[in-house]
C-alpha cells in the first residue's frame, strides 16, 4: 500500500511539473492534434485516398493530398494557395458555410472524383477546376462567378452547378455551358436547399442527377411566404440592416417543387408533390436504373413520413414506405439500392430503435437486416457481391463509435461482426464496392489515427499513424494530459444516462475541488463519447477544475424513449437531469458543492440560462453562449419537431422558454452572443438582456461584432474562451486573482 500511495505521490508530482496548456497554444499553429485529415475518399478506381489536410502554419487552410495505394506514398496533390491565392467569397458561400459549420476554413473546402477516377472536380472560392489525378499541376478553369454545389455527373459527361439561383450544367466533351432554368431570381431558387432544410435537414444539395446522366431532378422552391426579419448585423466599423427571411415556428415556410429536367433538350417536367403544400420535401435519390425518382415527403408536424416512387418516364407515382410517429419521424440518410432491381434498404425507427430493412422495389418488406435491442448510426457501404452492408453503430457501448458488418439476407441481424476492434471512436470511409475502408480512430488519450484497411478489419497501411510522441505538437504536453473517467447515472425514470469526468491535475481525494459543468443538452447531440476530446476540457481541468458532461435525455445515439422524453416541453427533462448530475457531483468528497460552475453554447446556452434559473442554490455561476431564449423566436422545422407549433402548444412554448423562469436566476451571469448571428439571432440576446434589467438582475455581457453563430477566427475564438476561463476563476476560484 505505501507504494502504491508514493507513486500515486511521484505521479501527482510529474502531473504538477510537467508542462500545461495554456490558451494561447490551444488556438496556435500548429494544430495540437497533429496533422489532421478530412473529407476522406477511395478513387472509384481503388487506387488512391484523398483527404483535405491544414497547413502547419495554418490549421485552416487546407489543401488536397493524396495516398497512393500502389506506391505507399503520401503527397500534397492540389496547393490551394496556388490555386487561388487571395480568396473573396459571396454572400451566398459566406451563408452556406455558415450553415455547414465551415465558416472558419479557407482553401478547399470539398472535392468529388470522376467516375472513371482519373479526374477531380474542385471548388474554391467561387471558382471550379478540373483536375487530372495524374497532372495535378495543369488544373483547368471550367467555370467562374458564384459557383455554388458543383458535381460531376455519374457517367461524367457533365458538370453542374447552382449559380445566381439557377442550375447550369457544363458539357465536357464541347466545354459548351447551358443554363436549365432561368426564372432563378428574388425569392425563386432552383437547385437550392432553403434555409431550414440545410440547417436542419441536413440538405447540403438542392438536385439530383440520375446515374445514367439523362436527367436531374431538382427543388425548386419560393421563399415570398417567409415573414422578412429585419436584423442589424454590427461590425466593428458599419452596421447592415439585414432582411433575412427566416421562419421563426409557427410562421409560413417556402413553397416547395419538384421538377425533372433533361441536360440535353432542357425539357422540365413537373413531379405532383400532393394537395398539401404545406410539407417538406426532406431528400430526393433517383433507382440504380435510373427508371424511378424517388423522394421523401415530411408533414409539416413531422408525424409522418413517405417514401414516394416517380416513374421517370411517366410521372406516375406510388407510395412505397409510411413512417408515422405520435412524437416525430426522423430523417436518415440510409436509402441505398440493389443492383438489378432488386430491391432497397430503408433505416427505421419504428421498433423503438434505428434498424436496417431490405425491401422489394414496390416497398414490400422483405426482411429486417438488424434487430436487437441496439440500432445503427448510420449505412457506411453495400458490397453485393459479398452479400454485406456496413454500419456504424455503438452496439457495443453507447460512448463509442464503431464498424459493423452484416448479412443482407438478415441471418445476422442480431449479431454484427465487428469490423474495427480498439474501444473508443471510429469513423469509416469506405469505397464504392466495399472491398478497402479508411479508419479514423480516436480516444480520450489518442488524437485521430488514420489507417487503410481490409473489409475484415486487417491493417493494409496507415495513412497517418498520428503517434503520440515528443515529436508531434502535443508531446510537451503529454505528461500533464489528464485522463478521462466515464460512468452512469439514472434518471428520475430510471433510464440511464452517462457522463465524462476529468480530474485536476495534482488531484488530491482529501481536497475539494471547483466544478467545470459543459453542457449541450439539445436533441441530435452527443456530448459525452470516448474520443479524443475538446482540449479546453484538458485546458480546465489542469487549471484545477473538475470536468464534467452528462448526456440528459433527448441526446441523440438512443433508444426514442431516451430522446422523445422532452417532446411538447423543451428544458424540462434537460434541466432535470443535469441536476441529477450535479447532486451526484455534490455528494462527491473531492467537489466543492457550492463552487459548481456552467457553460454551453447554442442549445448549451439555453441550459445554461434554465438551470440558473432553475437551480442558483445549486449552481454557483454561468456562462451563457448564443443562446435561444424565447422557442417562438427559433426556426419551424427543428422547433416544431420538438414543440409543435407556438399555436398549438402555447403553454409549452411558455414553460419551454427562459423567460418564466427568470426569477429564479440568482447566480452571476456572463452572456455571449455574436452580433451577426442570422442563426440564433442576436434578438434572443437584446430580448434577454431587457428581460434582466426589468428584473434588476445585474450580469455580465460580451458582444461580438461582425461574428456569426459560431463566433468564428482565431482572436475570437481565444477571446471567448479567455472569456469563460476567467468568469469561471473569478467565480469559483476568487484566489487566483
Amino acid at each position: 500500500m505505501r507504494f502504491i500511495l508514493c507513486f500515486l505521490a511521484l505521479l501527482a508530482g510529474a502531473h504538477a511539473s510537467a508542462e500545461k496548456l495554456t490558451l494561447d497554444r490551444l488556438h496556435a499553429d500548429p494544430s495540437l492534434s497533429g496533422p489532421g485529415v478530412r473529407s476522406l475518399r477511395v478513387s472509384p478506381d481503388g487506387a488512391r485516398v484523398t483527404f483535405l489536410r491544414g497547413r502547419d502554419d495554418n490549421q485552416f487552410q487546407l489543401d488536397l493530398w493524396e495516398y497512393n495505394l500502389k506506391d505507399k506514398t503520401t503527397h500534397r496533390l492540389v496547393d490551394s494557395k496556388i490555386l487561388v491565392p487571395d480568396e473573396q467569397l459571396s454572400d451566398a458561400e459566406k451563408a452556406r458555410r455558415e450553415r455547414e459549420r465551415t465558416a472558419s476554413l479557407k482553401g478547399i473546402l470539398s472535392y468529388s472524383w470522376s467516375p472513371d477516377g482519373k479526374q477531380l472536380l474542385v471548388p474554391i472560392a467561387g471558382k471550379l477546376y478540373l483536375i487530372d489525378a495524374g497532372k495535378p499541376d495543369a488544373a483547368r478553369l471550367v467555370a467562374s462567378g458564384n459557383v455554388l454545389d458543383p458535381k460531376i455527373s455519374p457517367k461524367g459527361r457533365y458538370v453542374s452547378f447552382v449559380r445566381d439561383q439557377n442550375l447550369v450544367v457544363l458539357d465536357l466533351s464541347t466545354g459548351k455551358e447551358k443554363q436549365l432554368t432561368t426564372d432563378g431570381q428574388g425569392t425563386i431558387h432552383n437547385g437550392e436547399a432553403e434555409f431550414v432544410a440545410q440547417e436542419e435537414m441536413s440538405q447540403t444539395s438542392g438536385y439530383y442527377w440520375a446515374p445514367d446522366d439523362s436527367a436531374i431532378a431538382y427543388k425548386r422552391y419560393d421563399e415570398a411566404p417567409v415573414p422578412v426579419v429585419r436584423r442589424f448585423e454590427i461590425f466593428a466599423d458599419r452596421t447592415d440592416v439585414v432582411e433575412q427571411r427566416y421562419p421563426a415556428a409557427g410562421d409560413p415556410n417556402v413553397l416547395v417543387q419538384l421538377k425533372i429536367v433533361s441536360p440535353v433538350s432542357g425539357e422540365i417536367r413537373n413531379v405532383d408533390l400532393g394537395a398539401n403544400q404545406d410539407i417538406y420535401l426532406v431528400r430526393a435519390d433517383w433507382s440504380g436504373n435510373a427508371k424511378a425518382l424517388l423522394f421523401q415527403r415530411q408533414s409539416r408536424d413531422q408525424k409522418k413520413l413517405e417514401l414516394v416512387s416517380v416513374d421517370a418516364a411517366t410521372l406516375a407515382q406510388k407510395v412505397l414506405i409510411t413512417e408515422t410517429s405520435p412524437t416525430w419521424v426522423s430523417i436518415f440518410d440510409d436509402l441505398r439500392f440493389l443492383a438489378n432491381d432488386k430491391g432497397f434498404l430503408w433505416s427505421s425507427e419504428r421498433s423503438g430503435r434505428k434498424h436496417l430493412y431490405l425491401y422489394d422495389m414496390q416497398g414490400k418488406l422483405r426482411h429486417a437486416i438488424t434487430k436487437g435491442e441496439w440500432g445503427i448510426d448510420r449505412v457506411l457501404a453495400v458490397d453485393e457481391k459479398a452479400g454485406r452492408v456496413f454500419v456504424q453503430s455503438n452496439r457495443d457501448a453507447v460512448i463509442d463509435s464503431q464498424t459493423y458488418a452484416l448479412k443482407l439476407d438478415g441471418s445476422t441481424a442480431d449479431k454484427p461482426q465487428r469490423i474495427t476492434q480498439g474501444d473508443g471512436w471510429h469513423d469509416s470511409a469506405f469505397a464504392r464496392n466495399g472491398e478497402v475502408f479508411v479508419d479514423t480512430y480516436s480516444d480520450p488519450d489518442t488524437p485521430p489515427q488514420v489507417s487503410i484497411r481490409r473489409p475484415d478489419g486487417a491493417m493494409i497501411s496507415w495513412l497517418e499513424h498520428n503517434e503520440l510522441n515528443a515529436s508531434h505538437p502535443y508531446g510537451k504536453y503529454l505528461d500533464a494530459h489528464l485522463h478521462t473517467e466515464y460512468g452512469t447515472l439514472k434518471a428520475k425514470d430510471g433510464q440511464t444516462l452517462y457522463y465524462s469526468m476529468i480530474k485536476p491535475s495534482g488531484f488530491d481525494a482529501s481536497k475539494k475541488y471547483p466544478v467545470y459543468l459543459s453542457t449541450y443538452g439539445g436533441p441530435h447531440s452527443q456530448h459525452v463519447a470516448r474520443r479524443w476530446g475538446n482540449l479546453f476540457d484538458q485546458y480546465m481541468a489542469q487549471q484545477g477544475f473538475v470536468v464534467w458532461r452528462l448526456d440528459n435525455r433527448g441526446a441523440s445515439r438512443r433508444e426514442r424513449a431516451f430522446t422523445d422524453a422532452n417532446y411538447h416541453n423543451l428544458g424540462k427533462v434537460e434541466v432535470e437531469d443535469q441536476i441529477t448530475g450535479i447532486e451526484w457531483l455534490g455528494k462527491q468528497s473531492f467537489v466543492d458543492a457550492k463552487r459548481v460552475g456552467v457553460f454551453g453554447w447554442s442549445y448549451g446556452g439555453f441550459m445554461t440560462l434554465r438551470l440558473l434559473a432553475e437551480a442558483s442554490d445549486k449552481i454557483a455561476m454561468g456562462v451563457s453562449v448564443a443562446p435561444v431564449t424565447d422557442w417562438s423566436l427559433y426556426d419551424t422545422h427543428y422547433t416544431e419537431q420538438f414543440m409543435g407549433t407556438p399555436k398549438e402548444n402555447a403553454a409549452g412554448y411558455v414553460s419551454g422558454g427562459v423567460y418564466s423562469h427568470l426569477d429564479g436566476l440568482k447566480s452571476p451571469l456572463l452572456l455571449m452572443h455574436g452580433m451577426a448571428d442570422d442563426n440564433v439571432l442576436f434578438t434572443n440576446t437584446t430580448r434577454m438582456i431587457d428581460a434582466l434589467v426589468q428584473r434588476n438582475v445585474h450580469f455580465e455581457l460580451m458582444t461580438y461584432p461582425g461574428a456569426k453563430h459560431g463566433i468564428s477566427g482565431r482572436a475570437p475564438q481565444r477571446h471567448v474562451y479567455g472569456n469563460i476561463e476567467a468568469f469561471f476563476k473569478k467565480n469559483l476560484m476568487p484566489e487566483t486573482k
